[in-house]
């Protein structure tokens, strides 16, 4: 048998979003290594770097030592082209659920073309909706209903695990099916689509994002191509252009 490639694995992010405790930074980095996994990203944790990391690490302390401290989710998912939230809550947003195996299956597939990324919320309240809405997808591990408590480590483990079964499983993976645009790529054209329906007076000013949040899991839906997106901007544009237009021959009419 082929050996797995060992490029899969590197090119995977395992993502921490506002971490409280720096011991479950350390827990987690440990995780990452038992499973072959490297690339760790922090987002605006509360305490880091900290010993107490460096003793849960136990051993993993060079996980520690590269980890990526970023000051947005948006910058630690730049340059992938999949992000996908860990998520226990139920959520009032439509977006596709995977289990644990199903996630693993997804991101080893697209971590061919381009990095890749699991996203972890806080301890207490987990991922909030705007972050989820930087995610193509909800990834939900099947606990105890009744108490549903992951620890945030453990929920890093579940999924490390996922990930190195299938890698180990299966070393050649068919290629990704598109071009899949990097989320970079999308977030500015979600800035865009935001700009020319405020200008196209399509959106409710009191409350703007509650429309935006569900546009975004409509495209999230559809994993939009580069090629795509450039047609989606290019539309954009020319609806900005025909609504100045229109506005300024209002504006130089008869009086």
């Amino acid at each position: 048998m082929t050996p797995a490639d060992p490029k899969l694995l590197a090119n995977i992010r395992i993502v921490l979003a506002r971490t409280s405790h720096p011991g479950n930074i350390g827990a987690a980095a440990r995780a990452m290594k038992t499973m072959g996994l490297s690339q760790l990203m922090l987002v605006q944790p509360h305490i880091f770097p900290n010993s107490q990391a460096d003793a849960m690490a136990a051993g993993a302390t060079d996980v520690l030592a590269h980890a990526r401290v970023c000051s947005t989710l948006a910058e630690a998912l730049e340059g992938t082209s999949l992000a996908l939230g860990v998520s226990a809550r139920q959520r009032d947003i439509v977006a596709e659920v995977l289990t644990p195996p199903q996630a693993a299956t997804r991101v080893l597939s697209e971590a061919q073309a381009s990095p890749v990324a699991l996203v972890f919320g806080n301890e207490t309240n987990g991922l909030s909706n705007e972050e989820l809405s930087l995610c193509q997808g909800l990834v939900s591990i099947a606990a105890n209903p009744a108490y549903s408590s992951l620890n945030l480590a453990a929920a890093v483990q579940v999924l490390s695990y996922e990930l190195r079964q299938a890698w180990l499983q299966y070393p050649v993976w068919p290629q990704p099916e598109i071009d899949a645009a990097k989320l970079d790529e999308i977030e500015r054209f979600y800035v865009h689509l935001e700009t020319t329906l405020t200008e196209l007076e399509f959106l409710n000013q009191g409350s703007p994002g509650k429309l935006m949040l569900k546009l975004r899991w409509l495209f999230s839906r559809t994993r939009l191509a580069q090629e795509e997106v450039n047609i989606l901007r290019g539309i954009l544009t020319a609806a900005q252009g025909a609504k100045r237009q229109a506005n300024a021959a209002r504006n130089h009419g008869p009086q």
